[in-house]
């Protein structure tokens, strides 16, 4: 009974289920999207997730989360005569259950999952060039740019998305989905071959319109600084490094005289994407992305990820892509030793394999189903293993 209760569903609950249908039947009807002005580019994409724990969390209930995004990017050259100035707003509206309630896992098992839902400004800034270089400057995701590995986008698990130990650092992480935080970015080429160096200074309190308190001004809790160079072309190579300009206490740890330690969060991080294969019916990507973080104040003191992007997936589907994805992360002492003090598991790695299958079955839609098998150890404990299956609805136009 108790299993036949958890699967009805009220007229209530069908209302954010048929959101996709009907915005698929909406684009179908559609041409593609014309700009109103030139010099202006609207895009919308709407993503609605249905997910369960198929075993090891707490329950296998269904769970349907989505997020809606809406972007605008103005060319302010073709509109004012402002010669290299452009204009990037998006805005999201994020609703639904969260997944990882039943996963139960250290780095989450959705990369559209949040925690209190809203519609937030994500990104609003400025950018203007100076020859080889830009300047932005606003709302600004700094993974939109440092710590990115493009071919792993496809994947579903945040950590492929910001390195885990990245993700976890400073008040509530650095300036990223769901929320931003002002913040002015540098970047310049130096060479033929793709090279770049850039950095980026960002409020280290993550908040924007549509969180409590809005947008920060008062830059109370510091700023977090990180740099990224990189170079090549069919073999990208990156490194880079971020620290936070205020130090935090440690999670558990006191100093002699009783009171807290303190630390800068800081860490180091390498990248690597390389195109095995191109030129024929199929593309073959790589990636590879290591990082390293002090472990005082934060959860994970390193974390790695690889995978594989195949495009296209079967010859003939263009828009088809198949993308497996492998990540480890290690917890830090200072976390195990906080979670054993609190009664908790105190898991010392996670890692988790991930297969997805993505494929527009028709014009501006997109199904893409997708499966995480989850492990996590400990020390004198028994190995956890989880296994979660999305599937995922992708509406653009």
């Amino acid at each position: 009974m108790a299993q036949n209760q958890d699967l009805r569903v009220s007229p209530r609950a069908l209302t954010p289920a048929l959101t996709p249908v009907l915005l698929a039947g909406l684009s179908f009807g559609l041409a593609d999207p014309v700009e109103a002005r030139e010099g202006l580019d609207l895009a919308v994409t709407y993503t609605a997730d249905t997910s369960a724990t198929a075993s090891g969390g707490s329950d296998a209930k269904l769970r349907y989360l989505d997020n809606l995004e809406l972007s605008l990017d103005a060319d302010l050259d073709k509109l004012a005569g402002l010669r290299g100035s452009v204009l990037h707003v998006t805005v999201l509206n994020n609703r639904g259950l969260r997944p990882n309630d039943a996963g139960g896992t250290l780095q989450g098992v959705n990369n559209i999952e949040v925690g209190r839902a809203a519609v937030r400004l994500y990104e609003a800034w400025g950018e203007q060039a100076f020859g080889p270089a830009t300047l932005r400057v606003g709302l600004y995701d700094v993974n939109s740019e440092f710590n990115t590995t493009e071919s792993a986008a496809v994947l579903l698990s945040p950590t492929f998305g910001i390195s885990s130990e990245f993700a976890s650092s400073g008040p509530a992480g650095p300036s990223t989905f769901p929320s931003s935080a002002l913040a002015a970015r540098l970047r310049t080429a130096f060479n033929q071959s793709g090279g770049y160096a850039q950095v980026v200074v960002s409020n280290a309190r993550v908040q924007t319109f549509g969180d409590p308190g809005g947008v920060d001004l008062s830059f109370a809790d510091g700023l977090l600084v990180a740099g990224e160079v990189g170079t090549g072309q069919r073999l990208r190579v990156s490194l880079g490094g971020w620290t936070f300009t205020q130090a935090r206490d440690a999670l558990i740890s006191l100093a002699p005289d009783g009171s807290p330690l303190r630390e800068k969060p800081a860490g180091v991080y390498a990248m690597a994407e390389a195109k095995l294969a191109e030129g024929g019916k199929r593309a073959v990507t790589g990636f590879l992305r290591g990082g390293l973080a002090r472990g005082l104040t934060q959860p994970f003191a390193r974390a790695l990820q690889t995978g594989l992007l195949v495009t296209p997936a079967i010859v003939g589907r263009d828009a088809s892509a198949f993308s497996v994805g492998l990540h480890h992360a290690g917890t830090s002492g200072e976390f195990r030793a906080a979670q054993a003090a609190a009664g908790e598991p105190a898991w010392h790695t996670e890692s988790a394999v991930e297969l997805t299958y993505s494929d527009e079955i028709l014009p501006h839609l997109t199904l893409q189903p997708d499966l995480q098998i989850i492990r996590q150890t400990g020390e004198a404990m028994p190995t956890h293993t989880a296994v979660q299956t999305t599937l995922r609805v992708q509406i653009t136009f």
